[in-house]
């Protein structure tokens, strides 16, 4: 659930990178609530007669733009334009590989910036 508030709090940054962990897990949580808010207005009778329902829509364009910017950092961690989004089958390819590691043209390495970000790892005997 941390991955989705950090998603939200980017809510219009476009530039940098963003890990294929942070971008699948803002995409399951994102496609959980639509499934949840779906049932919801089928259940309250909220849906037109198209079938779309008046929550999920709300929702759904209440995340379309950080959506977008995380997909765009996605594809900046895999070194490319985030113009390559638009292309469905290549960005998804792209959103399944490993980031470039190390600094690229898009900023540092997120795998290796963790104390940025103000999270410190636990220590190995901790984990226990």
């Amino acid at each position: 659930m941390g991955w989705y508030l950090e998603v939200l709090k980017k809510y219009a940054v476009f530039s940098g990178r963003a890990r294929r962990k942070e971008y699948w897990l803002f995409a399951l949580f994102n496609f959980i609530f639509v499934f949840l808010l779906a049932i919801t207005d089928g259940v309250l009778g909220l849906t037109s007669d198209s079938g779309q329902g008046v929550l999920s829509t709300v929702y759904q364009l209440a995340v379309l733009i950080p959506s977008i910017a995380v997909g765009v950092r996605r594809m900046h961690d895999t070194d490319h334009r985030g113009w390559w989004l638009l292309v469905p089958i290549v960005n998804l390819v792209f959103s399944i590989r490993e980031g470039t590691k190390g600094p690229n043209d898009y900023g540092p390495d997120p795998k290796a910036d963790v104390s940025a970000r103000g999270v410190t790892p636990a220590p190995l005997a901790t984990l226990r």
